[in-house]
């Protein structure tokens, strides 16, 4: 038996295909008695609108294309459940791509996106290639989520506050008591925010002269490396505050390989409040960059950006807050 197609529809309600397509569209220009006659035949026929027959007269594909960073960064789960959700409420679909694969293939993702005829594209975290972005963002509506670089026109940017965030990591470590705190940094724009307010807060309790940057990677194994040098310094750090948390858990290894006991002799505090500073034998102090919120915030941005492909672009960005969990604690006596 073949499925019932739109004009089954129509000759069960006794109205006309175009009728029957206003009503599937939630047009508001129809009697309310036509709507259910309608929507009774839909139901009692068991129709479902053809997806591709749709694009094709609403020249739209109800789809965005997201392209992240790099997948196995558990950062972007929660900010992908807030943007997803948002999205799915308002009848589209989510096609991902991911950036670390693009760079392995040297393929452009964006132009594939572009190609598939996304409504729009969101781009998570911090891309390798701006000038792809560019290109795609004078073709589709265009978000840059999770991050402030690339600042393009006519492309919204919806991030972490970054400063406020790392600025009340630096100052909880500095409120137990510790000074000699050392900052494992990240790279692009987000860890240069991150550094940068660490050093500002440093700075203005008048710890200058006791903070020390150690550069990473954002991994988990960057993180573990750069411990063991700040361990292998003359003076070593009490604290240690991570710009993220899968480097955290890399510092917590290295500490604990030294024969260190978190946080009796080491205190860490991570980032980004992932379900890694959640599990029970890390227990991570980090701090929430509200993560779902941004990936919200981002999806209404586009379906703003789609309706109004014209409007002003802007940066928004969501308020963090500090986690205070198992690895921080006042520094110990000796220090």
């Amino acid at each position: 038996m073949s499925a019932p197609t739109i004009r089954d529809v129509a000759e069960w309600a006794g109205v006309s295909k175009s009728l029957v397509s206003l009503v599937l569209r939630g047009s508001e220009g129809v009697r309310p008695e036509k709507r259910e006659a309608v929507l009774a035949a839909v139901e009692a026929l068991g129709y479902r609108p053809n997806a591709a027959a749709r694009s094709l007269s609403e020249r739209r594909t109800r789809t965005v294309g997201v392209l992240l960073d790099d997948l196995r960064n558990p950062w972007f789960v929660e900010l992908l459940d807030g943007l997803n959700a948002r999205l799915y409420d308002n009848g589209l679909h989510v096609l991902l791509a991911d950036g670390h694969l693009n760079r392995r293939l040297g393929e452009d993702l964006t132009r594939t996106f572009t190609e598939l005829r996304v409504d729009g594209l969101i781009a998570v975290g911090t891309l390798q290639d701006p000038q792809a972005l560019r290109t795609a963002a004078g073709l589709v509506p265009t978000v840059v989520a999770g991050t402030r670089e690339p600042v393009l026109p006519g492309v919204d940017i919806v991030a972490n506050d970054d400063e406020h965030g790392a600025r009340l990591a630096t100052e909880h470590l500095i409120a137990l008591g510790h000074r000699h705190i050392a900052h494992i940094a990240g790279q692009g724009a987000v860890g240069d925010l991150r550094r940068r307010s660490f050093e500002a807060a440093m700075r203005e309790h008048g710890l200058a002269g006791t903070a020390v940057v150690e550069q990473g990677d954002l991994t988990e194994e960057g993180g573990y490396r750069a411990t063991v040098r700040l361990l292998s310094r003359p003076q070593r750090p009490t604290a240690i505050f991570a710009v993220n948390d899968m480097t955290c858990v890399g510092a917590l290894s290295a500490a604990e390989e030294t024969g260190l006991r978190i946080p009796r002799d080491l205190s860490l505090v991570g980032y980004d409040n992932t379900y890694l500073s959640r599990l029970r034998h890390l227990w991570l102090t980090t701090v929430d960059n509200a993560s779902h919120d941004v990936g919200r915030r981002a999806a209404q941005r586009l379906l703003d950006r789609i309706d109004e492909p014209d409007r002003p672009s802007g940066v928004e960005l969501a308020t963090p807050f500090l986690d205070v969990r198992g690895t921080t604690a006042p520094p110990p006596a000796h220090a």
